[in-house]
């Protein structure tokens, strides 16, 4: 469903997300400064083939082999230039969880469809479909006229450009004395800055929400939200007297805090 530009999604945990489509302004915005940074990397790469092609043809001169030289270096550096292109929106969007210095500065984010962070495979599909995209125009094409706006990489590659959440401007749910003490904890002993404000929007959706649900669908969806949110922190030290609800709230408060400070 898509209300101007945001868009309503169905996580696989059963909890409905609204997001806030990046558009093709910011998008564009993004696009600019990214490919501003890539050229000043591109140009660093030329000088440096420039320089390294005349002393190893310089050389060969000198040994007599000169043959087919310089269209063998013109192959491998066009080669490699196209995976410094490719590279540099793979490379960003996969370590920084969906973003290049062009999206974080924008504050936009890529995901998958089904509001997980991109991996690999999505960010090489949109980069290696980038070319097209701008080729006449082809992605802004795409992005106008379809509905959650995606270029050809995102129809491809199953992702979505959306504005990053700004979770403090929602107000804070009650925490139990129990989560506020486990909270203090996972601040030192557990990775809360692995969590994406996506991931925080999960736990938040769930906490407003779990009250409505059914025991049982409670308990199990508390369970595996448990078991996703202890991975990604990487905390090894839950235990299984842990209530579900206890940590997902203790979560959700360190969390806060740490965006906080």
């Amino acid at each position: 469903m898509r209300l101007f530009n945001r868009y309503t999604l169905h996580t696989p945990e059963s909890v409905e997300l609204e997001f806030t489509l990046a558009g093709i302004g910011n998008r564009a915005y993004a696009l600019l400064i990214d490919y501003i940074i890539l050229g000043l990397i591109i140009v660093v790469f030329l000088l440096g083939a420039l320089i390294f092609n005349i002393v190893l043809e310089t050389i060969a001169n000198l040994l007599g082999s000169n043959n087919g030289l310089a269209l063998w270096l013109i192959a491998v550096q066009a080669l490699i230039g196209f995976f410094i292109y490719v590279g540099y929106f793979v490379f960003y969007e996969t370590v920084w969880s969906g973003q290049t210095p062009g999206k974080r500065y924008v504050k936009i984010r890529v995901i998958r469809d089904d509001g997980r962070p991109v991996r690999l495979q999505q960010s090489t599909l949109r980069a290696l479909l980038r070319p097209f995209d701008d080729l006449f125009f082809i992605g802004v094409f795409f992005i106008v006229f379809n509905q959650r706006e995606k270029r050809l990489g995102d129809l491809v590659g199953g992702t979505l450009v959306i504005q990053e959440e700004q979770p403090l401007t929602t107000p804070a749910l009650k925490v139990s004395t129990s989560a506020q003490s486990l909270a203090k904890k996972l601040l030192i002993e557990a990775d809360i800055s692995s969590l994406l404000p996506e991931d925080f929007a999960v736990i938040r959706e769930y906490l407003q929400r779990r009250e409505g649900m059914i025991p049982n669908a409670r308990n199990e969806l508390s369970k595996q939200l448990a078991t996703q949110v202890k991975e990604i922190i990487a905390w090894e030290k839950m235990q299984k007297k842990v209530d579900a609800n206890v940590f997902l709230e203790a979560v959700y408060h360190a969390y806060q805090q740490q965006v906080d400070n």
